[in-house]
């Protein structure tokens, strides 16, 4: 027998969280954005970063020397450097929605190949989301107990994307072990049922520390219809971008399982550096991260926006 759905969304009864033991609450309903407290004292902060050549080909010969990071325009002073095949904390959000349910075993299919692929040390949870999150299963290295939770196909309702990814967030920050981290997103459309708004749910990844990536695969319609796949397209570009992930609009459903692997290889190659941060603005902090190679020309990085400095989302609680 699966285990009891543990929903992310109404989990404020006590008698819930008790029994589920683990479990992420979203709160009632916010007007305004999500509440963040800054302080003056900077911890560490983490940079993940992939290199491309001019063909969209992975570089993985680069050393330390190589790079330079800017914090608000000012070098920053690398700390920490490594380029290994590192385990990652891993979030799995599966929407299952009304409009995924001829969908949802292609996309079974993907996620388990996206599994495979990875490091047999990766820690994963997956989250399928409708209208409501549910964390169909926590974070475990067990195969078996991911695609049972990846089996959990009931598609119906509505997409509450933000709200996943927010309370997917905090998953990632309260339960992961593993200094990178990152989240997965595969969903067919636009985010139509969240109590979170875009610009709150990018704000709750531009975290300083934790600094997750985040993933998307958009399965988008053809057709453009109300502006919605162009809202779609937005909205996933928005997450990746600003914490240096990647967006991918497959074609075809055949395509999906193709992106899921070049993710889980991408994850696996990447560079990760750490630096304490030599600025003392509280507001939001761009980073830049540089390549100087002299061997090569026109090398692509892909990294992270930027962040709030001792940003803490207050808004998803565990008990």
């Amino acid at each position: 027998m699966p285990p009891a759905r543990i929903d992310l969304r109404r989990l404020g009864l006590a008698a819930a969280l008790l029994a589920a033991g683990l479990a992420l609450a979203l709160p009632a309903p916010a007007q305004s954005p999500p509440p963040y407290k800054f302080s003056a004292r900077v911890r560490e902060v983490l940079v993940q970063a992939t290199v491309l050549d001019k063909r969209n080909r992975p570089v993985n010969d680069l050393t330390e020397p190589d790079f330079q990071i800017l914090e608000n325009g000012v070098p920053q002073k690398i700390s920490s450097f490594e380029h290994s095949d590192a385990p990652v904390s891993v979030g799995l959000l599966i929407d299952n929605s009304g409009s995924m349910s001829d969908k949802r075993p292609a996309v079974q299919a993907a996620a388990l190949a996206f599994i495979h692929d990875s490091n047999p040390q990766d820690e994963m949870f997956v989250v399928n989301f409708n209208e409501t999150p549910y964390l169909d299963c926590p974070f475990t290295s067990n195969v078996n107990r991911l695609q049972q939770a990846l089996d959990r196909i009931e598609s119906s309702g509505g997409t509450a994307l933000y709200d996943a990814t927010v309370a997917s967030l905090d998953e990632l920050v309260q339960n992961g072990h593993k200094q990178k981290r990152a989240l997965l997103i595969v969903t067919d459309g636009v985010d139509d049922d969240s109590v979170y708004t875009l610009e709150q749910t990018v704000r709750a990844a531009e975290r300083e520390k934790d600094a997750p990536i985040i993933y998307c695969i958009g399965i988008l319609p053809h057709k453009n219809y109300g502006g919605a796949k162009k809202r779609a397209q937005r909205a996933l570009k928005a997450l990746a971008r600003a914490t240096g992930g990647q967006a991918y609009f497959p074609k075809h459903l055949k395509q999906v399982a193709v992106y899921t692997r070049l993710i889980a290889a991408e994850m696996r190659q990447q560079y990760t550096m750490t630096y304490h941060s030599n600025q003392h603005t509280p507001g939001y902090r761009t980073i830049k991260v540089l390549v100087r190679d002299p061997r090569r020309k026109k090398l692509r990085v892909i990294a992270r926006d930027g962040y709030f400095p001792n940003a803490v989302h207050g808004v998803v609680a565990r008990r």
